[in-house]
């Protein structure tokens, strides 16, 4: 049975996580970069199938290079960010499925019967790697700032180019700065977005 978190672990994640807009000038190193990703492989996937890929944008030229697939409002923030990850998916994750799902080496015929349906599994099983994208990152004390105003075929093309990788969103990392936080927007109470039957 899994261990109920204390309230300050459930603050970290959720209830005082916030969306970062403004960055204190402190690095992310690559070791951080790395630690989020060894956390956030464990999340569950259909299959095992993992199809998140991300790059971690970080020096001045890739910065430079993501920029002119911004929109107008996500522009300043993003070059203010210590790492801007893009998460993407890939529509070929299936090729890795003997790997990733070993006892049933048929799984592979579970996605590939079609293009879209193997896009949809991956778009769906990348976003969710893309939430626990963010959650370790919280975890491991970095702040998120998830965004999706982009041009995608511009990202794909300046950083995916060749592979059968998309885009899905893109995710500033660092130290958020308060100072830049927007009050907090309401959320909806529990009888108006579930239901017990």
């Amino acid at each position: 049975m899994s261990e109920v978190l204390g309230d300050d672990a459930l603050d970290t994640l959720f209830r005082k996580a916030r969306t970062h807009n403004a960055w204190l000038d402190k690095p992310v190193s690559d070791a951080q970069l790395k630690a989020i990703y060894d956390l956030m492989k464990w999340g569950a996937t259909s299959a095992n199938c993992s199809p998140a890929r991300i790059i971690f944008v970080k020096t001045k030229e890739a910065k430079e290079k993501l920029a002119p697939a911004l929109s107008a409002g996500n522009l300043k923030k993003t070059m203010a960010a210590p790492v801007t990850a893009i998460l993407g998916y890939d529509v070929e994750f299936y090729e890795l499925l003997p790997e990733l799902f070993p006892h049933d080496l048929t799984a592979k015929t579970w996605f590939n019967r079609s293009a879209e349906w193997a896009e949809a599994t991956a778009f769906r099983n990348g976003s969710l790697q893309g939430a626990y994208f963010m959650l370790a990152a919280r975890a491991l004390g970095l702040d998120c700032g998830p965004m999706s105003g982009y041009d995608m075929a511009k990202v794909d093309e300046a950083f995916f180019a060749g592979t059968t990788v998309k885009s899905n969103f893109l995710c500033n990392l660092g130290y958020g700065d308060e100072a830049g936080l927007f009050p907090r927007s309401p959320r909806l109470e529990f009888d108006r977005a579930c239901q017990i039957i």
